[in-house]
């Protein structure tokens, strides 16, 4: 069994990346299994509250979540051309203390995802993350893309409907894991 931890980097109820990562899990098939995390109840990251308190409690549950997964799908929104605050601020705070980080991200497989409203996809985003995964020493898996652009048309009522991108999406999060079994 492969272990995949999707994350989205959308707090929205709504969120399309969210059902993005819903959908992925629908369409993994057997020998798969993709458990979906959330960034809720991570606070701003703060090294003076760092200090204080140490790490908080829904960071150090996340990190066990990413320990216990053979890969991670990460599926960013796009906000200005960059990634969302949100995700970014949850990756610092899981990067910490800096001594852990590569028994949290150190050569664990990553793949990218995302969905936005726009024409682009989240291509820029996606682009982003890549110093970003390479400075925390996890295992950047380019072997494919998926980048959903007008997501307002591929997804209703919550679930992805366009069949052209749920074919996309079972290839991608199928290859990924093939790619994770291979290396385990």
């Amino acid at each position: 069994m492969t272990r995949i931890l999707g994350i989205s980097g959308s707090l929205r109820a709504g969120s399309y990346n969210t059902a993005l990562l819903h959908a992925a899990r629908d369409l993994a098939g057997e020998g798969v299994e993709l458990e979906i995390a959330t960034l809720h109840g991570i606070p701003l990251y703060d090294g003076d509250a760092e200090s204080a308190g140490g790490i908080p409690v829904a960071v150090e549950a996340l990190k066990a979540q990413i320990r216990a997964a053979d890969g991670l799908l990460l599926s960013t929104p796009e906000y200005n051309n960059g990634i969302p605050g949100v995700f970014k601020n949850a990756i610092d705070w899981l990067s910490r203390p800096a001594s852990g980080i590569a028994e949290v991200f150190g050569g664990r497989p990553v793949a990218l995802i995302g969905a936005s409203a726009g024409g682009f996809g989240t291509v820029l985003s996606q682009a982003a993350w890549l110093p970003v995964l390479h400075t925390l020493g996890a295992d950047h898996w380019s072997g494919s893309k998926l980048l959903v652009s007008r997501a307002g048309q591929a997804f209703a009522e919550g679930a992805l409907v366009d069949e052209k991108f749920r074919q996309q999406l079972a290839a991608f999060v199928h290859a990924f894991a093939a790619d994770i079994a291979a290396k385990v």
